[in-house]
Parts: structure tokens; C-alpha cells; sequence
């Protein structure tokens, strides 16, 4: 037998909608014939539907953390609200026979097996050090995608150019619509990168009508735009000369021009650390317009290193309502495999394989111990990252903090272990105010504390601006943004 929580269940659904549309299956007595496999692993039943004959839904706990969910229903959602709905009848206690698996059920349980068996063959293959077969590259298609690459970085700098010349301040409506016209066809030359930081620019310029402050925001962006242009052009030029060159796995030049990165490729790359210890600290959710898709992103420290990671959920607008939302995760998760793609700071995480259980006082005071103990140490590694053009634009870091203190202007600054001061403030971007919760926070909270912070540079001020997301006390985590 399985033991499973509603709290599982809740982790599993694609959105809040989901988990209560298959809740309102349990309590209108939808599920029936529901039965079990001999071993306990296999759940399966019956819904009701829209149509006469209903839906066959199941749920596999071959891997425990990672259960299969089939069903024959027309939803788009994964899992569906029947497979949702079959676990919460599981975890309300209703009774499920043990019955035979079906035959259809049965066969498709065997291809998965199979898979699995040739996925752990290939682990192992790679963990005994044998050589992988090298990936084969079509190298005529390869050439027509670096060509039309080099040619979409043309048309980008004839653009670049031309707003340089002009200003930013002459672009009218009719300018913007230039624009927008020229992200469409970015679309053609491989360039997603290229098309989103075009598309933002658009979309700065358009809030810049009638204030003048979003034009500093507007020149960084376009000296962005331009450093992309610098550095892309001399990368994709050497992989025409030699199409056998592999990928750049140290900085994130492949992923800004559109190189959408492959587990197996960050493998080859040895971009893989298995058992690794980590801890969310923060948990951030926004629309990015510019992507035109929601993002989901959580901060995670890496108790042995002491790094700061993020993993990067995407949602498409056209695709949202069908995905997973992630949300926050407050206990400490041990990972088979982790994936860590190319950048600076705050690298892309991904995981394969997690074992979850409390935070223990022993890894809060290990997170503790990581944090950077001179916020001028901090400033200066913000700083350095900043300067790189193509860096992370909000790097966020974890520093120590010995108290909170007020200015006579009344703002909030922490102080650390000699005496260097710094003052917090949010980020625009975001539209989410958490320095203000700390006035309700005690002193004893911040005494031996470590603050996670989100750093951000404002054009209009030419300021660092440093916002808490939570803080590690001896007793817990703070989060002032989950």
C-alpha cells in the first residue's frame, strides 16, 4: 500500500482549479469501481463524464515521487482532474477492492517499465565512465540556422543603430510600431533571445510616454540589445567556421541566442551533481510581458556550497491554463540529480529525482554560515555582475546581518558584524513591498540573522537597490515573498 497526503496530492495538481475541481469529484460521489493492484503501487477507477460512458483514469506509483496518471478523457491538463480526483478519494479514506489489472493498463505499464530500464542502462553506462555516441549534427542545417542567425543580428543592428541616431526620445508610436514590426520578424532567424529583449524595448519606450524616468530603463535595455549584437556575432561566426565546436558551457551566450539546453547535453558537459542538499529561501511568481509568458521562480541554497540557485518555471500565455504553476517549497530537498545550466550568478537549476523532509536547526545554521559577512563584500559582487552586459540584471545573495537599523529619514538599513550599513528598498519590477514588514519583525529575530536579498540597479537614480525576501533565524525562515 501507498501512503499518500492530501498535501501530496495538493503538489501534484497544475493549479488551484484543478486540485478543487477534483475535491468536487470526491464529494458529488463522481469516482466509482475503484480498485487497486495486488502490490498497492497501481490505483484505477471510474468518473463520470459529460458523455454517456464516462472516463478510465489511473495512477501509477512505480517511482513514488513521480506517479503516471492516464486517463482517456479529452483535458489537455496533467494531470486531470479525474486522476486529482482519484488520489483525493485514496487520501479521504474511500475504499478501493484489489482487482487485476487490466490488459490495455497492463501493456502500457510494461512499455513505461521498458523505458525505464533503458534510461538506468544509459545512467549507468555514464556513471562507468563509457564513452556516449557523440551526437550527430546535421551540418547543412546547422549552416542555414548560423546564417540566418548572423542575418537577424544584421537587421537587429541596422535598428540599433537607427534609434541610436535618432534618440530614444524622438521614437513615436509610429516608431514603436517600427519596432514591434521588426520583433515579428526576428521571428525567422532563430533568435528568441534577441525577440524577447526587442519586444521589452518596445514595451519600455511605451510606459516612457509622459515619464521620463522609464528612459533610463529604456538606454540599459538598448545597450543590452547591443552587447547581445557585440558578442553574438563572433560566437555564431566561429561556429560557421567549424560546425563541429562545441557549445559554450560556461557563460549563457548559447541560451540568449535561442540554444535551448538538453539534459543530456548539460550532462556531457559534466553540468550534472547528484545528492545535493538544497533549501528554498524564496519563491517569486510574475508576468513577464517581454517573454509573454508567467514565470515561476525559486531561490534555493545549496547547503554545501553555499550557492545561490534558481529554478525557472515558464508558462506561455496561449498554454498556461494547461500547465503546472509551482509554488513555494518549505522543507529540504535532497536531489538524485541536479542540473545546473551555463551563467554567472544565480545559475538555472533542474532537478531529477527529490527526497524531501523537515529543515532541521543543524541545515538552518549551515544556511546561516554561507551568508556573504561584509555587506561591502556583497555590494562588490552585485557591482561586478552588474558591469556584465549580458549578466543577471536582479542577482540575488544571501549576507549576514548583525541588526536593523533606521535612518532619521526613516528608512530601513542592516548593519553587519563591522558596522557596514545598507540600505533596503524594492524593486520596481515587481510590484511586491516586503521592506516595510520588517518594522514588524522583533530585534531578536535579526540578532546572528542572514538576509536574502534582491539587488537591482535604478537607472533614474543611478542607485543599488537592495530588497529583503526572507531571513534565516535560529528557530526558521522568514518569507517576506513566497
Amino acid at each position: 500500500m501507498i501512503a499518500l497526503t492530501e498535501a501530496f496530492v495538493d503538489s501534484l495538481a497544475p493549479n488551484l482549479a484543478a486540485a478543487k475541481n477534483g475535491r468536487d469529484l470526491v464529494k458529488k460521489n463522481k469516482l466509482s469501481n475503484l480498485r487497486r493492484s495486488a502490490d498497492g503501487v497501481l490505483l484505477f477507477g471510474d468518473c463520470a463524464g459529460s458523455g454517456s460512458s464516462g472516463y478510465q483514469c489511473s495512477a501509477d506509483f512505480v517511482v513514488a515521487d513521480k506517479p503516471v496518471f492516464r486517463c482517456n478523457c479529452p483535458s489537455r491538463q496533467f494531470p486531470c482532474k479525474h486522476g486529482l480526483g482519484l488520489l483525493y478519494a485514496y487520501t479521504g479514506g474511500r475504499e478501493f477492492a484489489e482487482a487485476e489489472v487490466p490488459a490495455e493498463l497492463e501493456a502500457k505499464r510494461e512499455k513505461a517499465e521498458q523505458r525505464q530500464v533503458q534510461k538506468a542502462k544509459a545512467e549507468a553506462e555514464g556513471a562507468s565512465g563509457e564513452a556516449a555516441k557523440p551526437r550527430k549534427v546535421n551540418k547543412s542545417a546547422l549552416a542555414k540556422k548560423i546564417a540566418a542567425q548572423l542575418e537577424g543580428l544584421d537587421l537587429l543592428e541596422k535598428l540599433v543603430n537607427a534609434l541610436i541616431r535618432s534618440g530614444l526620445a524622438t521614437v513615436d508610436k509610429k516608431g514603436i510600431k517600427h519596432i514591434r514590426e521588426q520583433v515579428t520578424a526576428l521571428g525567422n532567424h532563430y533568435l528568441p533571445g534577441a525577440q524577447t529583449e526587442l519586444r521589452k524595448l518596445a514595451l519600455l519606450l511605451e510606459e516612457a510616454e509622459g515619464r521620463e524616468a522609464s528612459f533610463g530603463e529604456a538606454v540599459e535595455q538598448l545597450a543590452l540589445i547591443h552587447a547581445l549584437i557585440r558578442k553574438g556575432r563572433p560566437y555564431l561566426a566561429a561556429k560557421q567556421a567549424d560546425p563541429d565546436l562545441k557549445p559554450d558551457a560556461e557563460s549563457a551566450i548559447e541560451e540568449w541566442l535561442g540554444h535551448a539546453w538538453q539534459l543530456a547535453e548539460l550532462q556531457e558537459h559534466g553540468l550534472v551533481q547528484t545528492g545535493t542538499e538544497l533549501i528554498q529561501l524564496s519563491f517569486i511568481s510574475y508576468d513577464d510581458a517581454a517573454r509573454q509568458e508567467f514565470v515561476d521562480a525559486g531561490y534555493w541554497l545549496e547547503l554545501e556550497s553555499g550557492a545561490i540557485h534558481r529554478t525557472m518555471n515558464y508558462r506561455p500565455y496561449k498554454a498556461a491554463k494547461h500547465m503546472k504553476e509551482e509554488d513555494s517549497f518549505f522543507e529540504v530537498a535532497t536531489v538524485g540529480q541536479l542540473y545546473v545550466y551555463p551563467g554567472t550568478v544565480n545559475r538555472r537549476v533542474r532537478f531529477d529525482g527529490v527526497t524531501s523532509a523537515p529543515a532541521l536547526e543543524s541545515h538552518l545554521a549551515k544556511a546561516r554560515e554561507t551568508a556573504e559577512p561584509l555587506l561591502s563584500d556583497a555590494v562588490k559582487r552585485v557591482k561586478n555582475e552588474l558591469k556584465n552586459p549580458l549578466g543577471n540584471k536582479q542577482p540575488v545573495l544571501l549576507a549576514a546581518v548583525e541588526s536593523l537599523r533606521e535612518t532619521e529619514n526613516g528608512e530601513i538599513v542592516i548593519a553587519d558584524r563591522s558596522g557596514g550599513m545598507l540600505q533596503l528598498g524594492d524593486v520596481p519590477k515587481y510590484g511586491r513591498r516586503t521592506t516595510e514588514l520588517l518594522r514588524l519583525l522583533s530585534k531578536e529575530k535579526m540578532e546572528g540573522a542572514a538576509m536574502l536579498l534582491l539587488f537591482a540597479h535604478l537607472p533614474e537614480s543611478g542607485r543599488l537597490i537592495a530588497q529583503p525576501l526572507s531571513i534565516i533565524h535560529d528557530a526558521g525562515i522568514i518569507r517576506l515573498w513566497y
